[in-house]
């Protein structure tokens, strides 16, 4: 049996962490060169890998919540039809 709501909510937890995964690299590797060279400013491809890890974790947190709301729906039929 397949379940599309709970198939897509473990597809965006999937997704939202590989694409933290890379961006999270690409902030090590700013950190490992040192950032900025010393100017005191972040590359603008350091400043976009966080914000996209900060919209990663959002991602990740939505399809959480599907996921929880497709169990507790499935909860509730089994319950209604026990």
């Amino acid at each position: 049996m397949s379940i599309s709501a709970l198939n897509t909510g473990i597809n965006g937890i999937h997704q939202g962490l590989n694409n933290m995964r890379r961006n999270a690299s690409t902030v090590a590797q700013a950190v490992n060169n040192g950032i900025g060279n010393g100017t005191g400013e972040a590359p603008r491809e350091v400043t976009s890998a966080l914000v996209n890890l900060k919209q990663d974790a959002l991602q990740i947190q939505a399809s959480t919540k599907v996921v929880e709301t497709v169990h507790k729906i499935i909860g509730s039929l089994l319950d209604v039809t026990a």
